[in-house]
């Protein structure tokens, strides 16, 4: 009797491995309302090009948008590894860093990140509901700690503003 309670146990144990191996753990992120919501396509405003690169960067890390718009980011992955763009808060980045760092292979499906692989593009559509200052980083092992990070001004939409939002495009 004991062989065959283990016989069953051991697949459900396996199961349950392997599906933490995988590690796709869409929402599983609490506070991600303290950033925005998911956006809807049809409610873009504008688009922001985010360009990651194998020197650890990203290429347009400063982007400055208004409270209440809708912004659709395209990830290009121009390096040879995989990256990844995840909007959080830094304590949230930090965080999930740390669950990275241990488990590489996670892949994300949450909304508020795209895995990339490398020469290809990902997309994020996100609706900035408060404003404040919105992180963004890469949280493959290394890549964070290398200073793969950039931050997402949201201004007020109380705030005058003199002109059009303003994305920074040094990199």
């Amino acid at each position: 009797m004991k062989s065959r309670n283990i016989l069953i146990v051991i697949p459900g144990i396996f199961l349950a491995m392997t599906a933490m191996a995988a590690g796709n753990h869409a929402g599983g992120h609490g506070g991600v309302e303290e950033i925005g919501k998911p956006g809807v396509a049809a409610n873009v405003t504008r688009t922001v090009n985010v360009n990651m690169t194998d020197d650890m960067r990203f290429h347009t890390s400063k982007i400055a948008v208004k409270q209440g718009e809708t912004v659709r980011f395209v990830a290009k992955n121009s390096g040879q590894v995989k990256h990844e763009m995840v909007l959080g808060t830094a304590k949230e980045l930090k965080d999930h860093y740390e669950v990275m760092k241990k488990n590489p292979e996670m892949e994300h499906a949450d909304e508020n990140m795209v895995t990339v692989a490398p020469g290809k593009s990902g997309e994020i559509i996100w609706h900035f509901t408060k404003a404040g200052k919105v992180d963004f980083a890469c949280l493959q092992p290394g890549h964070y700690d290398a200073g793969m990070k950039g931050m997402v001004n949201v201004a007020s939409s109380k705030a005058q503003s003199k002109g059009n939002a303003h994305v920074d495009n040094k990199h």
